[in-house]
């Protein structure tokens, strides 16, 4: 089996949501930030009921022409929508991934804005499967970027919105959330380190 061409550039650590059933067919997933679909693609071959958004109308372009075994097809499914703009309905999915996403809000006003608006969509006891840039392991490497205080410059040379782990912590309990794994965080050398946040709404 060539796995590049079935999985494609699926995040592992949402295969690892796959492989551990908590990502099923019986789910409504959306992909809040969808980019050109590097997360869905698998999934809508096989027939997972997946939606999306993103406000990139080159990405939405691309994901629309994926290969989809769902009815109504892929086209119909992708938005060109912001995150804090979303148009579907309140707790419309079982299952919502960020990967990726959050740490281009600008500032912290931004930030809460996208996060709610991705919260909104998840229904009861769904989850939050969630990737972003983070202070975790790299405190004594990333140098204020001015604006807002959470704006860091990585040593990869991007400047990213910064989450660290007691605001995740926080954000769990303001949400009405819990955990389903610790956070978990990988540190790239020399570039940047991205935590894994798994959540489901009670």
């Amino acid at each position: 089996m060539d796995l590049h061409a079935e999985f494609g550039a699926l995040d592992i650590y949402l295969f690892d949501q796959l492989l551990r059933g908590r990502i099923t067919r019986r789910d409504r997933v959306v992909d809040a930030g969808c980019g050109m679909g590097r997360n869905v693609a698998w999934m809508l071959r096989s027939g997972y009921d997946v939606w999306g958004l993103d406000p990139d109308p080159d990405a939405i372009r691309e994901v629309r022409a994926l290969p989809s075994a769902l009815a109504p097809p892929a086209g119909e499914r992708f938005r060109l929508e912001r995150l804090q703009d979303a148009s579907f309905p309140e707790g419309f999915a079982t299952v919502v991934i960020s990967s990726a996403v959050l740490h281009f809000a600008r500032d912290d006003d931004e930030f809460d804005a996208m996060l709610g608006g991705t919260w909104r969509m998840l229904a009861r006891g769904g989850m939050l499967f969630c990737r972003l840039a983070s202070t975790i392991g790299l405190e004594a490497r990333i140098m204020p970027a001015g604006g807002s205080a959470r704006r860091y410059r990585l040593p990869d040379g991007t400047t990213r919105y910064l989450v660290d782990e007691a605001q995740l912590v926080a954000r769990t309990r303001e949400l009405g959330g819990k955990l389903l794994d610790p956070l978990k965080t990988t540190v790239v050398q020399d570039q940047r380190a991205m935590t894994t946040w798994v959540v489901r709404k009670d």
